[in-house]
């Protein structure tokens, strides 16, 4: 896998990029192929933002999202937000879950993004593929079997995709302590094709 970390000019304009190429499993290799004792994943990241860290230049932004935008997605990584959207440093809020579904916390973040740092709209994006799809709300039974404690939040699987898109839109639309909802709009990412494909949320 390869990660990109762009670095950004005082305007917010990528500049430079710091490469970090890592082994997954997909790729038939094992993670410690090539490397030296004490050599992780999280220190080849913590090396990488070191990297990154030399070439940045603070973009003089504050905390409030140029696009006045918050998106909601799943967690899955695959999903490569900013490119897919055409996104730059400083544009959006970006939360993400498992799923991507609107859960108690997401409205949480929704709120303070609307109501103390001035975003207006929502996009909610959930994939083709994804894994949620898989696993049922007996993972938390597992769980509990396996820990002596039930977990307190749900799995929010699901198995339609486009309905759980309309579900989240609703949700979104509905809480009491968001601001604005006039703007709420849904789509599946193929991570086939990296497209869009807008959800109707009727």
């Amino acid at each position: 896998m390869t990660l990109f970390f762009p670095s950004h000019d005082r305007t917010g304009t990528a500049v430079t990029s710091t490469v970090l190429t890592m082994t997954t499993s997909a790729s038939g290799a094992t993670a410690t192929e090539g490397a030296i004792p004490g050599d992780t994943v999280t220190d080849r990241l913590v090396a990488a933002n070191e990297r990154y860290a030399s070439a940045f230049t603070d973009p003089g932004m504050d905390a409030r999202p140029v696009l006045h935008v918050a998106v909601v997605a799943c967690m899955d990584a695959r999903l490569d937000l900013h490119k897919a959207l055409g996104l730059e440093l400083g544009d959006c809020h970006t939360i993400r879950n498992a799923g991507g579904v609107v859960t108690d916390d997401v409205i949480r973040s929704l709120t303070i993004s609307q109501r103390k740092l001035g975003t207006r709209s929502v996009v909610l994006i959930h994939h083709t593929g994804c894994g949620l799809e898989q696993i049922t709300e007996e993972f938390r039974t597992d769980l509990e079997m396996e820990v002596g404690q039930r977990p307190a939040w749900a799995v929010e699987s699901f198995r339609d995709v486009d309905q759980d898109v309309r579900q989240s839109m609703q949700r979104v639309r509905t809480s009491p302590f968001l601001l604005h909802t006039d703007d709420i709009r849904g789509f599946v990412f193929d991570v086939k094709t990296g497209l869009l494909r807008e959800i109707d949320p009727s």
